[in-house]
């Protein structure tokens, strides 16, 4: 939970946003599209991810609205300057968790780097990459998702292009098994796993406390027999 003294550094946070706001609200499709590249550009040139945020977050805000019709609320707003900033934020079901996500994704993805967004199952992971990336799109961004047909595997190919987009949605399992499969590779030109750079864990209590106890287990048989476990 979140003091009242760091609530109150959000809400100055927020209000900057606000206004922001009000001059994103004038722009047409095309300059607001093209807001992703000068932020971008911005961000090369030197200027910080927390530098850019209120700018980035009205950006996102207006693209919500206008290619999802629905406007985060302040506090989805608070939601995603929070979780930006590394703090758990706790939503109810239909406070719009999936909505407050894209503008902490968007700002992190300006860096250029791949930002995941981590959930506790496939059908999930594909409607909401499906539904948001829409707004990716329209922002100049890819974003991948995971197949509805869950017994449909990936090749290497499509797992290096999967991981690759600006944003990725997956589930908790996909990216462990992957990150194993990633580490089990001959080659290194054969790795497909982006730099685990900004990640949202939705449903955090599940993912990290009641699935983790699960373990993760890859099965297959050895080339070469090894004598290091008598050793040991």
């Amino acid at each position: 939970m979140k003091s009242r003294t760091e609530l109150h550094k959000l809400r100055k946070i927020l209000a900057k946003i606000k206004e922001c706001e009000k001059r994103i609200e004038k722009l047409s499709n095309q300059e607001l599209s093209e807001m992703t590249k000068k932020l971008k550009k911005r961000y090369q040139s030197g200027e910080s991810l927390d530098r850019l945020l209120p700018e980035a977050f009205a950006v996102m805000i207006e693209a919500d609205d206008r290619v999802l019709k629905k406007r985060p609320y302040d506090v989805q707003v608070l939601a995603g300057i929070a979780l930006h900033q590394g703090y758990m934020a706790e939503m109810n079901t239909g406070e719009g968790k999936t909505l407050a996500a894209t503008m902490p994704l968007y700002l992190n993805a300006l860096s250029g780097k791949p930002c995941i967004l981590v959930t506790t199952n496939s059908y999930l992971a594909a409607r909401d990459g499906q539904e948001m990336g829409e707004v990716y799109q329209f922002m100049g961004l890819t974003c991948s998702y995971p197949d509805a047909d869950e017994k449909k595997k990936m090749t290497d190919d499509e797992r290096k292009e999967f991981y690759h987009a600006d944003i990725i949605y997956t589930t908790n399992s996909g990216l462990g098994f992957d990150y194993l499969f990633h580490n089990l590779v001959k080659k290194k030109e054969d790795r497909f796993l982006c730099d685990l750079n900004y990640c949202i864990i939705d449903e955090a209590d599940a993912v990290l406390l009641d699935s983790a106890v699960m373990p993760l287990v890859i099965s297959g048989v050895p080339r070469v027999q090894s004598n290091l476990y008598r050793v040991c």
